[in-house]
């Protein structure tokens, strides 16, 4: 990323790199691999404690309304992939590439993203699991139509992400609402589950909505191991649509980052865009006129997700960019230098990882923290001290990738 100078002017040259974008990238990156904590046990161990309960909350996803840290991960990453959409097109423009290279460079990384995430979803089954609601495929269903809007101007580009919000409600508000003797079990929905909603709200339930229905068709265009029914989290393919205007949000920030504006001004932009957004998804989600749920990333969900994404980079930016607090960004920028190879190692090193350090090293060394509670019974830390070590391992790989200047882009 490259860093706004401070005078009024737009620059024709690229800055040096902004740091705070390869600290917010770092930090979703870092959010991702700690998975391999697998903090959320922490309850299980300490179930009296707040804090454990506290941690148990941000680090899984919410049932269906709310947002935790945890939910933030995505739409953080899809955040960065409009901010850094930004300073790349601005490079390549300087570059002198045309339109038309441009576009096919954008629509080969779109292809890439998609079948890439197509095969992490793939791993361990008998044949190619044709699912699009993978982060990287998600992505890249958007991307290419990311990169037509980057080359409009910004009220272009706010009008679409209107179009997009306001479109995407109004399909769901619209479609048909399922019948008093609807079978909520036959589609992985416990019939007493208490976060079905009722009323008009009821519009945006699990496995019962405008996105299930098209996954019920559309997947099935696929061959398959087994019909499609229901995705278990209510996760769908059509969310690409509003993670979409996620991604324009980023967009419209790394544009304000990459032209030349005061320091006092472009801060407040970021403050007032991240309240305004946080303040709309709020009221939407209160009235229930738009519930914010992220598994089927609702209108609401998009703006409240880009609220939260504003002020973290306004955060970021004040302290890395405006104060060059740096130093401590370092192993973030490790992890977020190479965020495309992190995204892998968390889905396909976790598991050979635990495997090898417990096939050399054994059972040992990750029990020594292991106690006993009040109720008499041995509560082992064991998966805690794995997953540590196994991130400390991810990150030493990073680091040498780092130091050896091999940066995997798509």
């Amino acid at each position: 990323m490259s860093q706004p100078s401070s005078s009024t002017s737009t620059s024709s040259t690229l800055p040096p790199r902004v740091a705070s974008v390869d600290g917010y990238r770092g930090l979703v990156m870092f959010l991702m691999l700690a998975e391999v904590l697998h903090l959320y046990k922490l309850k299980d161990y300490f179930p009296s404690s707040s804090i454990a309960d506290w941690v148990h909350f941000h680090t899984t996803h919410v049932e269906w309304i709310g947002c935790s840290l945890h939910d933030m991960i995505q739409p953080s990453f899809s955040f960065l992939v409009g901010v850094s959409l930004a300073f790349s097109l601005f490079k390549r423009q300087l570059a002198g590439q045309t339109k038309m290279q441009m576009a096919w460079h954008a629509f080969g990384r779109a292809m890439i993203l998609v079948f890439l995430g197509i095969f992490l979803r793939s791993l361990g089954r008998s044949q190619t699991n044709f699912t699009f609601e993978d982060t990287l495929t998600q992505i890249g269903l958007g991307y290419f139509f990311l990169h037509l809007l980057a080359l409009t101007q910004t009220w272009v580009q706010a009008a679409t992400l209107t179009v997009i919000l306001v479109g995407y409600w109004l399909a769901f508000a619209l479609y048909p609402l399922p019948g008093s003797d609807f079978d909520y079990p036959s589609v992985g929905v416990p019939s007493d589950w208490p976060h079905l909603m009722t009323g008009f709200a009821a519009h945006w339930n699990k496995n019962s909505n405008l996105a299930w229905a098209f996954d019920t068709w559309f997947l099935n265009l696929f061959p398959r191991e087994r019909p499609f029914l229901f995705n278990g989290g209510g996760y769908s393919t059509l969310s690409f649509i509003p993670t979409l205007g996620t991604m324009l949000l980023g967009l419209i920030a790394g544009n304000w980052l990459r032209q030349a504006q005061q320091v006092g001004q472009l801060a407040m932009k970021f403050a007032i865009t991240g309240l305004l957004l946080l303040v709309i998804a709020y009221v939407l989600n209160a009235t229930q006129i738009c519930p914010n749920v992220k598994r089927i990333w609702t209108p609401g969900f998009t703006l409240w997700s880009g609220g939260i994404c504003f002020l973290i980079l306004l955060a970021f930016y004040l302290v890395c960019d405006i104060l060059r607090w740096h130093t401590w960004l370092f192993p973030l920028r490790v992890i977020g230098a190479n965020s495309i190879v992190a995204y892998m190692m968390s889905w396909v090193l976790e598991s050979p990882t635990h495997d090898a350090l417990l096939r050399h090293i054994g059972h040992g060394p990750f029990q020594i923290l292991d106690f006993k509670n009040a109720d008499g019974q041995v509560v082992s830390l064991e998966p805690l001290l794995l997953g540590a070590t196994t991130l400390i391992i991810f990150w030493l790989i990073l680091f040498w990738l780092y130091r050896n200047k091999i940066f995997v882009r798509i």
